[in-house]
């Protein structure tokens, strides 16, 4: 089922990366010489994803300010304001589901930065899964991984299979989110309760990706890339 529509999660306050975060959101925060947010936006666009939700919550004005409407990067972009704090993963999505319609969307998270093709989730069939996430290697920081994903492509809370993290992009079912009434709420309870159903899917990506959450990392990126 052909999807055209994404949700890139630009709520995050990046307390982590403060004060850096105290006067810009940090989606917007430059590597090689553009946003974060950037990459994503032109990474959809290139995959033909022009229907693009931004979410918003710290400095929200400055993300809309920056991206406008979104032609400077091949895409249409609606925004979904929400209160400072934000509503975190799942909240944001939730309040936002009626942007993004009935068909399967994509969802990233702005804080990431990788060059996985989003092409490849396009046709991605979820006639038996509620969500299908994109995982990789477990970095430093985060050494024993989120969720073991089967050879079979699924993924669970326990073994057998490889112990993976997940790269804050997926597909998503509107149906994901039929027993969340909303809220400030994350995502890994859903995804806990999705995967106790076995209707949560997932690949392996060994290409490039970084979750860009402390300043460390950021100039750690920005060394490597730039």
């Amino acid at each position: 089922m052909t999807t055209r529509k994404a949700m890139v999660l630009a709520a995050g306050r990046g307390k982590r990366m403060r004060p850096l975060t105290d006067s810009l959101p940090k989606p917007l925060v430059e590597v090689g010489g553009k946003p974060l947010i950037a990459y994503h936006l032109e990474g959809l666009s290139r995959a033909g994803i022009t229907d693009v939700v931004i979410n918003h919550a710290h400095l929200g004005e400055q993300i809309e300010s920056a991206l406008g409407d979104g032609s400077d990067f091949g895409v249409t972009i609606q925004y979904s304001p929400e209160p400072e704090g934000g509503l975190e993963t799942a909240g944001g999505i939730f309040k936002a589901l009626a942007m993004l319609g009935e068909k399967p969307f994509v969802v990233v998270n702005a804080d990431v930065w990788t060059n996985y093709d989003y092409a490849r989730l396009l046709d991605y069939d979820l006639s038996t899964n509620l969500a299908h996430l994109v995982m990789v290697n477990n970095p430093s920081q985060h050494p024993h991984g989120d969720f073991y994903l089967s050879n079979g492509g699924r993924l669970a809370l326990e073994p057998p299979g490889q112990p993976l993290t997940y790269a804050g992009v997926g597909l998503f079912c509107a149906s994901f989110f039929d027993n969340f009434n909303g809220g400030r709420h994350p995502l890994l309870p859903l995804f806990q309760a999705t995967m106790q159903q076995q209707q949560l899917s997932g690949e392996y990506f060994d290409g490039d990706w970084d979750d860009v959450g402390t300043l460390d990392r950021l100039e750690a990126l920005r060394a490597r890339v730039e």
